[in-house]
């Protein structure tokens, strides 16, 4: 988690090379219709390295963007989670139940985070056109939290906290509507949608 640059291992090798292929079968080869795609991604090696495998057999250039960065935990950056749940039990919980805990370790507020996430998705939406579709290669904080303030449902209330993370190598879908003044609203198609073979228990074992 974080922003730590490690590379994917190899079992994240394996699943970005599903999605790749699952991405260009649905939203490339079955769209004919679509004569452009812009590809853009975080400037971390894992989500530039899950953007290059789409892009590259296309031809198509990759844009790197720290504005999609995933978001930074701060002194947590680069622990594993049962290793946080362990030295810092209350705030982890705090955390989990999305009452701010890591913020006491320097993580970046999520306000921060949805905010030059959806800067990022307006200015590229803005460059792409209505000609041209749009593939943004994040992380999943920052896929969830961009989405949550793009949407409008970020705030904490007793009945949502916040949406389920994404899993490894699955994507959300978006689809601008035309507001009467100009501006663009965004519908949301699908969300934590992956390969077929993501349902399976040989996506986090590909050796079965």
């Amino acid at each position: 988690q974080g922003q730590i640059n490690i590379p994917l291992d190899e079992v994240g090798e394996w699943q970005v090379r599903q999605t790749a292929r699952a991405l260009r079968e649905l939203y490339v080869d079955h769209r004919p219709d679509i004569p452009n795609r812009l590809v853009v991604c975080s400037d971390l090696d894992r989500a530039a390295a899950t953007a290059h495998a789409f892009a590259d057999p296309l031809g198509l250039t990759v844009h790197a963007d720290e504005r999609v960065r995933e978001r930074s935990f701060g002194d947590w950056d680069g622990h594993a989670v049962a290793e946080l749940a362990e030295r810092y039990p209350e705030d982890f919980r705090s955390w989990m139940e999305s009452r701010g805990g890591e913020l006491k370790y320097g993580a970046e507020p999520k306000e921060a985070v949805g905010k030059r996430g959806v800067e990022a998705l307006e200015d590229w939406s803005t460059r792409a056109g209505d000609d041209t579709d749009l593939f943004v290669f994040s992380h999943g904080a920052w896929i969830a939290q961009t989405l949550q303030t793009l949407l409008g449902i970020s705030a904490i209330d007793p009945t949502f906290s916040t949406v389920v993370s994404l899993r490894n190598a699955h994507w959300v879908r978006l689809v601008p509507m035309d507001n009467p003044d100009g501006t663009v609203r965004w519908r949301l198609l699908d969300y934590n949608h992956g390969p077929a073979i993501a349902d399976t228990d040989q996506w986090e074992h590909p050796a079965l």
